[in-house]
C-alpha cells in the first residue's frame, strides 16, 4: 500500500496544480522568521477601557456587535483603515472581474492580499493562514501566497511589556524573575517573547500580549461577519458560509488570546502523551507566573526539526505521525497549529511540541467514522462509504446518496485497482472528483483541513532525508492498535470485525496477521526517539536506591523466589530470569507449568529448592522503563499482546476460531480413524424419540471446515514463530527467555482462556450434534 502511495504521489506532482497545493500542505512555503521583515507595520484600534463596558473573553458575536454598535466613530476609523490599506487590491480585483483577466492575475492578487492582510493586523493574519489551508475556498496558487503569510510583526515597547507582566501578575517583573531578557527574542501578531530566569534557577520563555488586540481582533470580526451576513442574500454565487467559517474560527481564536487556557492545553497534552509516548516533550508551564496576557513555561533548547540534519530525523518523524495520530483517533484533542516550527528536536534527541493556544475537539464520530471508512475501504463497500461520508461531514445530513455511489465507486475502484499507480489515470481521476464536488453537496470540513496540513507538514519534514517516506507506513501500524485495543469501544471492536470478517463474515487470515504485523510495528515504533530518556530514569533510579543505602531498586516490593536461578552446569541451563506470575505471589510451591523443565529443576519443589538457587539481592524496580524490544527468538509482541488483558476483545473472535477449529479437527481426527478400520459409509441404528433412525459412524467434515482449520493453524504458526514454543514442533528449542515473558500471562492462560475455551467446545460440539441427530421439522 505505502508503494502505491508513493507511485501516486510522484504522478500527482507531474499536475502542476496538484503539486504546489502538496507543496504548501507540507508547510515548504510557511514562514518560519522569528522577526517580522523590514518595512512591516501593522494597524490596530486603541479604545479607552471603560470598567463598565467591556468585551466578551469567551467569543460571542451578539455581545461584540453589540459592544461596536456603541463605538460607531471606532467602525468608521477602521473602515476607512480597511479601505486605505485595501482599496487598491479592491479595485485591481474588481477590474479583473469585469476583464475577464481573474485567472490571469490571480498570483499578483494573492502577493498583494498577504500583504495587505500583515498590515490589517492580527484577526487578517490569522484569518489569512486558516483559508490557506482550505483548497475548497481558494485555488492551490492563491492558497501558495497565502501561505507565506508571516505572523512576525515588529515588537512593541518593552515598557509597556513590563507594565502589562506587572498588572497581570500583581508585581514588578524584577521581583518575579531574576533575569530578562532586554529585548525579545521573538515578536508575533499577537504577543512577543522574552527569555528569562526564575529565582529557583530554571530557564523560561516569558510570553506577553499585545496591548489592544483583542480591541483590534474584535472590530475586524464585526466587520467581518456583517459583510458575511450580505452575502447570505447571494446563495447562488457564495456556496461557502463565511459567517459559520468564521465563527468556528473566532471561536478557537479567542481561545489562543487566552494564556491561562495555553498553559492548561500544555498540561493536558502532556499528560495524555506520557503514558504511551513520554519521549514527546512538552514545555511546562508555570502556573503561579501565568495569566490571561502572560505566559511563563519552560524554555527548551533545540532546533527546528525541519531544519536539523540529525541522524534520527526519520525516527522523531514517525513519533510525530504517532503523536498527532493519538491526538486524532483516541485523545480527540488535536493540536490545531501544525507548523514546521512547532515541532523541536531536542539536545539529547527527542521530540517537543510547542504553542498550544489553538486546540481542537475531535469528536468521537469523527475519531470512530474515520477508522470506520478505512475498513469500508478495505472491502469496496460504497453504501457503508456513503454514510461514513455524511458521518465525517463531508456529506450534509439528508443528501440522496445513490446518485453519488456510481460516481465514487469509479473513482475509489481505479484507485484501488491492482498494477499500482501506474494504472491510474489521474487527469480522468481529478476530472471525477471535480465533477463529484460540482453536481453534490460535497464539501471539506474544518477540521479535515487541519488535519491535512498537520499530516502533510510531518510528510514534508520526512521527504528530505528520506524520499520514500509514506504516511501510510506509520498511520496503519497506529490504526491497528486502536482496533486491537478496542475493548471498551463498541464501533471500533464492530470495524475490526468487519476489517477481518468482511461482508460476508469469512475469517480472512491473511488480513488479521497483517493487521498483527502492524501492531508489532506500532509497538517498535512507539519505542524510537526516546534519547537520553530511559538512561537518565535508570541513573535517577540507582541514585535514590544508593541514596537509602541499598542496592538497586531497593524499597521495591521484593521477588517472593530467588532470582536468578543458576542452574547447575551439568544441567546445560543458563540462569534463568523468570519472573513470578500474576496471582503467585507468596507461593512456597513451584506449579505445575505445561512446559518442560530445564534440566535439574524438580517440579512442585519450593521456589528454595531449585538447585543452586540463590536468594535475591534486591527487589523488582516499582515502575520499570518500558521493555527494550525483545530479543531475537523469544516471544513476539502478537503473541504477548493475544494474551494479554488488552487483548481480551481480540481474543474473544479468535477463541470463536479456535474452537471452530478444534472441532472440525475432532471430526477429522474421528473420521480418519472409522476409514481406517475400514467402516467408512457404516450407518449406525438409533432408537430413540425425535432421532434420525439411522447415524453414520463417521462424521462429516466440508470444505469449509478444512478451510477453517488451514486459517487458524497460519495464525497459530505466525503467533508462535520463532519463540521456541512453537505448536506441533515438538522438536523446537526450549527457550527460557520465551517462556519468562510469557510468564505473568500464564495464570490468565490457566485460569480463564483455557477453561473458556473448554466451555465453548462443549457448547459447540453438543448444540453441532443435537443438529446432527434430530429430525428436522
Amino acid at each position: 500500500m505505502s508503494a502505491q502511495m508513493r507511485d501516486a504521489r510522484a504522478q500527482m506532482e507531474e499536475n502542476e496544480d496538484l503539486s504546489i497545493l502538496m507543496s504548501g500542505l507540507r508547510g515548504s512555503n510557511l514562514d518560519q522568521s522569528d522577526f517580522a521583515a523590514a518595512g512591516t507595520d501593522m494597524s490596530l484600534i486603541e479604545v479607552q477601557e471603560d470598567s463598565d463596558d467591556r468585551l466578551p473573553l469567551v467569543y460571542d458575536a451578539e455581545q461584540i456587535a453589540a459592544y461596536w454598535a456603541r463605538r460607531p466613530v471606532s467602525v468608521v476609523k477602521r473602515i476607512l483603515q480597511l479601505l486605505s490599506i485595501g482599496g487598491g487590491f479592491l479595485s485591481g480585483v474588481l477590474s479583473d472581474v469585469l476583464s475577464g483577466n481573474g485567472k490571469a492575475n490571480e498570483v499578483l492578487r494573492a502577493v498583494q492580499l498577504r500583504d495587505i492582510l500583515t498590515s490589517l493586523g492580527p484577526a487578517y493574519i490569522k484569518l489569512g493562514q486558516a483559508l490557506s489551508i482550505r483548497p475548497d475556498v481558494l485555488s492551490p496558487p492563491a492558497m501558495n501566497e497565502l501561505q507565506k503569510l508571516c505572523d512576525k510583526v515588529p515588537s512593541f515597547p518593552n515598557e509597556i511589556a513590563m507594565a502589562t507582566i506587572e498588572a497581570e501578575l500583581g508585581a514588578p517583573a524584577s521581583q518575579l524573575f531574576a533575569e530578562l531578557s532586554e529585548d525579545p527574542i521573538a515578536a508575533a501578531s499577537l504577543g512577543q517573547v522574552y527569555k528569562g530566569k526564575l529565582f529557583s534557577g530554571e530557564t523560561v520563555a516569558v510570553k506577553v500580549q499585545r496591548p489592544y488586540v483583542l480591541e483590534t481582533v474584535t472590530i475586524d470580526l464585526f466587520i467581518i461577519r456583517a459583510i458575511g451576513e450580505f452575502l447570505k442574500r447571494f446563495p447562488d454565487s457564495v456556496q461557502t458560509d463565511v459567517v459559520a467559517l468564521l465563527d468556528e474560527w473566532a471561536l478557537r481564536f479567542f481561545e489562543e488570546l487566552d494564556y491561562e487556557h495555553e498553559a492548561n492545553n500544555a498540561i493536558a497534552f502532556a499528560r495524555q502523551m506520557e503514558r504511551d509516548l513520554p519521549q514527546v516533550v512538552v514545555p511546562t508551564p508555570y502556573l503561579e507566573r501565568t495569566s490571561r496576557r502572560v505566559l511563563t513555561t519552560e524554555w527548551l533548547e533545540g532546533e527546528k526539526l525541519a531544519r536539523s540534519s540529525a541522524d534520527d530525523v526519520g525516527d522523531l518523524v514517525n513519533l510525530g505521525v504517532i503523536c498527532y495520530l493519538k491526538q486524532l483517533l483516541d485523545t480527540g484533542f488535536f493540536h490545531a497549529d501544525p507548523h514546521p516550527g512547532n515541532l523541536i528536536r531536542t539536545p539529547d534527541g527527542r521530540l517537543a511540541v510547542l504553542d498550544f493556544g489553538l486546540m481542537t475537539p475531535v469528536e468521537d464520530d469523527i475519531k470512530y467514522g474515520m477508522i470506520e471508512a478505512i475498513s469500508h475501504l478495505i472491502h469496496r463497500d460504497y453504501d457503508a462509504i456513503l454514510n461514513d461520508f455524511v458521518t465525517l461531514q463531508f456529506i450534509p445530513k439528508g443528501t440522496d446518496l445513490q446518485p453519488i455511489k456510481p460516481v465514487l465507486a469509479k473513482v475509489f475502484d481505479q484507485a484501488l485497482e491492482g498494477g499500482g499507480a501506474k494504472g491510474i489515470n489521474f487527469q480522468d481521476l481529478a476530472a471525477d472528483l471535480a465533477q463529484i464536488t460540482f453536481d453534490y453537496p460535497f464539501r471539506i470540513p474544518p477540521y479535515f483541513a487541519i488535519i491535512i496540513r498537520a499530516i502533510g507538514v510531518l510528510e514534508g519534514i520526512a521527504l528530505g532525508p528520506n524520499p520514500d517516506f509514506a504516511i501510510i507506513d506509520e498511520a496503519y501500524p497506529y490504526i491497528s492498535k486502536m482496533l486491537l485495543t478496542s475493548k471498551d469501544s463498541p464501533r471500533l471492536q464492530e470495524a475490526l470485525r468487519y476489517m477481518v470478517y468482511g461482508k460476508e463474515g469469512v475469517l480472512d487470515a491473511d488480513r488479521l496477521i497483517d493487521i498483527l504485523v502492524a501492531f508489532e510495528t506500532f509497538k517498535a515504533n512507539s519505542q524510537t526517539a526516546r534519547g537520553d530518556m530511559d538512561a537518565e530514569r535508570a541513573a535517577a533510579a540507582d541514585s535514590a536506591a544508593r541514596a537509602a543505602g541499598a542496592g538497586p531498586g531497593a524499597g521495591a516490593a521484593p521477588f517472593p523466589f530467588p532470582f536468578p536461578f543458576p542452574f547447575p552446569p551439568a544441567g546445560g541451563a543458563a540462569p534463568f530470569p523468570f519472573p513470578v506470575p500474576a496471582g503467585f505471589e507468596g507461593a512456597t510451591a513451584f506449579p505445575p507449568f505445561p512446559f518442560p523443565l530445564p534440566s535439574g529443576a524438580v517440579a512442585g519443589a519450593p521456589w528454595g529448592g531449585w538447585p543452586g538457587a540463590a536468594p535475591a539481592p534486591w527487589g523488582a524496580p516499582a515502575e520499570a522503563a518500558p521493555a527494550a524490544a525483545p530479543a531475537s527468538g523469544s516471544t513476539r509482541e502478537a503473541l504477548k499482546f493475544v494474551l494479554s488483558p488488552d487483548g481480551e476483545f481480540f481474543r474473544e473472535f479468535l477463541l470463536d476460531e479456535v474452537v471452530k477449529s478444534v472441532d472440525a479437527l475432532s471430526r477429522d481426527s474421528a473420521r480418519s480413524l472409522v476409514a481406517s478400520l475400514g467402516l467408512e459409509g457404516v450407518l449406525v441404528p438409533v432408537v430413540l424419540p425425535g432421532v434420525k433412525p439411522l447415524l453414520p459412524l463417521a462424521p462429516t467434515v466440508s470444505d469449509e471446515d478444512r478451510k477453517q482449520v488451514a486459517n487458524v493453524q497460519k495464525i497459530v504458526d505466525f503467533l508462535t514463530g520463532g519463540t521456541g514454543l512453537a505448536a506441533g514442533n515438538p522438536a523446537a528449542p526450549f527457550d527460557p527467555q520465551a517462556v519468562a515473558e510469557l510468564g505473568p500471562l500464564l495464570p490468565s492462560i490457566a485460569l480463564e482462556i483455557v477453561p473458556e475455551l473448554n466451555r465453548r467446545l462443549v457448547s459447540r460440539i453438543g448444540a453441532r450434534l443435537i443438529k446432527d441427530v434430530m429430525v428436522s421439522e
